[in-house]
């Protein structure tokens, strides 16, 4: 016997009590019906989104492959309904013959209504599991619910590219910082470009020419300047640089840093043919000639150096991009991690997009 994809309850009126009884039926059902069934204990995910979003936000989920969540509790508010609908899910991770363990992931659909937003903690909390880290993620539009829901999380998982306002998005984050562990898809869509430009200078008989960097030019997608703003926030963080807020100019925003070795030029230009969010270019150059440009191309990153020799070399970063599934999965992973290195740099980015 095969264990099923998955087995299912739903019920069009019902209470948070019922659904963890039903779900608890489903993981008896499955090891009565298809051998050992063992349920993923990781972490909980909840998601907060309108109900007309539902649909593709399970599919977005479904995208995250093996970094989808144990538990997840996506709740669709629908402004109309006056009751708690509820879909609970248990399936299989992989198809297991009898005999064999199947790791079993869960989800419930919560259909709400508005009312029961300021309510979300009392209808979340007998839904999660136990003892595992608990990461909210909610869409734009709901940042009631998250502040409803801190006191169940350890971790808020959001995109600050959602924001039309980059300050107004940095600030956010800071604040939320101080409550909760913050996981930025716009952070981690600068990814590949911090290994890079850290790369480039680990050589100890590089390392010095880190003070002297002369300016920064960064490129991004219109709608990401937060990502080009948490670029800068690092290495203004990770050097020393003392910033202001940058001035808008007419291709972007400028202005000027403050390190070790003098003045640091820094610059946002938005590249409208870049056709997905995050960044579309870096060009970085140093005191002593060196020069670092990397830009999104087919198939990775393309490095263009030139040393301070003036030789030149041009090669391609491979699958330098995760793409934004990967995205999605890095950021449900980084839940469970830890980066030192983002608050620093968010921090400074606040003061950098500052008005």
């Amino acid at each position: 016997m095969l264990v099923p994809d998955s087995l299912s309850w739903s019920a069009a009126r019902t209470t948070p009590a019922e659904i963890a009884a039903a779900l608890r039926r489903l993981l008896v059902a499955c090891n009565a019906g298809a051998g050992a069934c063992v349920p993923a204990r990781v972490l909980n995910l909840v998601c907060v989104i309108d109900e007309e979003m539902s649909g593709a936000m399970t599919e977005r989920l479904l995208q995250a492959g093996r970094f989808h969540a144990s538990r997840t509790i996506l709740c669709a508010v629908d402004p109309g309904r006056t009751s708690i609908g509820a879909v609970a899910t248990l399936g299989a991770a992989l198809h297991r013959s009898r005999g064999d363990f199947a790791l079993l992931r869960e989800t419930v659909t919560l259909e709400l209504g508005e009312r029961h937003v300021p309510h979300l903690d009392t209808i979340v909390d007998p839904l999660v599991v136990s003892d595992l880290p608990t990461v909210v993620w909610c869409a734009p539009g709901h940042a009631d619910a998250v502040r409803v829901l801190l006191p169940l999380a350890q971790v808020v998982l959001l995109d600050s590219s959602d924001r039309s306002d980059p300050a107004e998005a940095l600030a956010h984050v800071c604040e939320l910082l101080r409550r909760a562990y913050v996981v930025d898809l716009a952070w981690l869509r600068s990814t590949p470009w911090r290994e890079r430009v850290a790369a480039a200078f680990d050589r100890p008989s590089r390392r010095a020419e880190l003070g002297t960097i002369r300016t920064v030019t960064i490129r991004h997608h219109p709608g990401s300047a937060v990502a080009g703003l948490l670029l800068l926030g690092w290495l203004a963080s990770r050097l020393g640089w003392q910033v202001e807020a940058l001035e808008r100019g007419g291709h972007g925003h400028a202005g000027v840093a403050r390190g070790s070795g003098g003045a640091i030029g820094l610059a946002l230009v938005p590249d409208a043919g870049q056709p997905v969010r995050g960044l579309a270019g870096l060009t970085l150059e140093t005191g002593t000639g060196r020069r670092l440009a990397l830009d999104r191309g087919e198939g990775g990153l393309q490095v263009h150096e030139r040393g301070p020799d003036g030789r030149e070399r041009r090669w391609t970063l491979i699958g330098a991009s995760r793409g934004e599934p990967g995205i999605l999965g890095e950021g449900i992973r980084q839940a469970l991690l830890r980066d030192a290195t983002f608050g620093p740099a968010a921090d400074a980015a606040r003061r950098l997009s500052a008005s």
